[in-house]
């Protein structure tokens, strides 16, 4: 079934009596694309958006299937989540609504549940810090079963009104159909590249297959294509979402705002009571989209230039070249009782063999990469900019402690084909999806900018920048180049890493991220799966 309405159209799962008696004490609606969880222990609700990422599931779908199972629901006859708060929370309206004190605002948090968001909205939807995401992912589910009969693409009512509707959804549909046949060719290929080793099983095996094969033809895919996001956040972090999404010019974000706002209403009504007061959110969410759009025009007139000059995949734009010395400066300052500058002055003093043994009593002995130093690698910052398919800066993008700005979604800087698909024979139906995803964003620009992007294949690269400090580095590159990354990821994060150590020079903090990962690996998710069994059977 169809939900159509101001807010676009979404496919509604159907239950059984049976299943709507159960699902209604733990959501806050049955049918719409986005609901909270409620009257669950926390450790279910993130166990259930952890199984989340890996699944092709709707959540409810999810809960039903593998964790209703587990739990005694039989005390929660009289529940009936769907309906919404009938009073205010008195004391929150007083403290928060009257008085305007935004930290109690930090003290409620949702468990919301945003499904077939397309993959423009995604990004809008995981902007924030102060937020946790998991996000349903291209690397292990495939994306050529349908949902409701219709493959699984965002349908902008704007768009399909308007004479290009037809072309959309029919363009659309060959660069899934492109997909779908892509996949098994590639899956094939891999089998013969990749045979079978000694030891492992079957299941083993085939993850790793799919995934290398899920990997290669992901790029096909169009930004339209739809996602499933668990969000946890806090009041204020939700009412802040809400502001910058009803300043969005994706009409999209614009209307699932509308939808968020009416679940979380009904379990922190009193957290989100000025995001729609014409004089309260509106005049924010009016700021917002007045400094863009003044923006836009500003940026059109002092740039009209539309040709970018040639640049590296990844360049670092910025840093401190005393950086290193003012981070030993830092890792020393807590143990004393001396001024920074007095401290640093020492600092520029020391012999290469006491600045060794001064980070190494600081890195201490990691055993793995979840061992981190402290926050003095905090006194030092990198911005790079970086152009990379549209897929590895999805991944990148969640990294929530960093600041990452991107420019719109389009084939201007060309696209990146995966080796896989080349040797597998596949090139030409790679190409021709990509000048099909091309076409149709050049036809959509004028008249839809916003929508344009929807169009547009993951293969095809984004110019974005990223400034972290050391210890988000740290975090990040550690992450994103184990041997399981993806390719285009785990490139990216290798190029940033040897710059810190090469180009800042900043050779002792490239050295405290051991467990960056230079080597190369052929079938990455092949070591991960063997983990994940001997997780399984016990034996680690």
């Amino acid at each position: 079934m169809i939900l159509a309405g101001s807010n676009g159209t979404y496919i509604r799962e159907e239950w059984t009596p049976e299943e709507a008696d159960i699902l209604r004490r733990y959501v806050t609606n049955l049918d719409g694309p986005v609901f909270a969880l409620v009257n669950l222990p926390e450790v279910v609700k993130g166990a259930l958006f952890a199984r989340y990422s890996r699944t092709h599931k709707s959540l409810r779908r999810l809960f039903l299937d593998e964790f209703v199972g587990e739990l005694d629901v039989e005390g929660d006859d009289g529940i009936d989540a769907t309906v919404g708060l009938e009073r205010a929370e008195q004391l929150y309206d007083r403290v928060f609504f009257e008085y305007g004190d935004d930290s109690v605002a930090q003290l409620g948090g949702v468990h919301l549940a945003c499904e077939q968001s397309s993959n423009l909205l995604t990004k809008i939807l995981e902007w924030g810090r102060l937020m946790s995401y998991l996000e349903q992912s291209t690397r292990y589910i495939a994306y050529d079963a349908r949902l409701g009969g219709r493959y699984r693409y965002h349908r902008d009512p704007a768009v399909l009104a308007s004479p290009f509707g037809t072309r959309y959804v029919g363009d659309m549909d060959r660069l899934f159909d492109a997909y779908a046949e892509l996949l098994p060719t590639v899956q094939d290929w891999c089998r013969e590249r990749y045979p079978k080793e000694a030891g492992d099983s079957d299941f083993v095996y085939r993850q790793s297959i799919r995934a290398k094969a899920l990997d290669a033809v992901r790029g096909v895919l169009p930004a339209a294509s739809l996602s499933n996001v668990g969000i946890y956040g806090s009041g204020q972090g939700f009412e802040a979402l809400l502001l910058r999404m009803r300043a969005s010019p994706l009409p999209e974000a614009r209307s699932y705002a509308d939808l968020m706002l009416a679940e979380l209403r009904k379990v922190i009504p009193s957290f989100l009571k000025r995001v729609d007061l014409p004089e309260r959110g509106g005049a924010w969410s009016g700021y917002l989209e007045d400094r863009r759009s003044a923006m836009d025009e500003l940026a059109a007139r002092l740039l009209p230039t539309t040709t970018p000059a040639p640049a590296p995949e990844v360049t670092l734009v910025d840093f401190d070249p005393g950086g290193e010395d003012k981070v030993l400066a830092a890792m020393l300052y807590p143990h004393v009782s001396l001024p920074e500058s007095q401290v640093l002055d020492v600092v520029k003093r020391l012999t290469g063999e006491e600045r060794a043994s001064l980070v190494a009593a600081y890195v201490g002995e990691r055993s793995n990469r979840r061992h981190k130093p402290g926050r003095a690698l905090e006194r030092v910052a990198y911005r790079f900019d970086v152009c990379s398919d549209y897929g590895a800066f999805r991944d990148l993008q969640r990294h929530r402690m960093m600041t990452v700005e991107w420019q719109a979604l389009g084939p201007t800087h060309g696209y990146v084909m995966p080796e896989a698909v080349v040797e597998a024979g596949c090139a030409g139906r790679f190409e021709e999806a990509m000048e099909r995803s091309a076409a149709l964003h050049d036809a959509l620009l004028e008249r839809f900018p916003a929508q344009a992007g929807y169009a547009v294949s993951l293969a095809y690269r984004v110019r974005y920048s990223m400034q972290l400090n050391a210890r988000e580095a740290l975090h990040m590159l550690e992450l994103r180049t184990t041997p399981q990354g993806h390719p285009a990821y785990r490139r990216v994060c290798q190029q940033m890493h040897r710059l810190i150590a090469d180009q800042a020079g900043h050779r002792a903090i490239a050295g405290m991220m051991g467990f960056v990962d230079h080597g190369e690996t052929e079938l990455e998710r092949l070591e991960g799966e063997r983990r994940a069994e001997r997780r399984r059977s016990g034996a680690e």
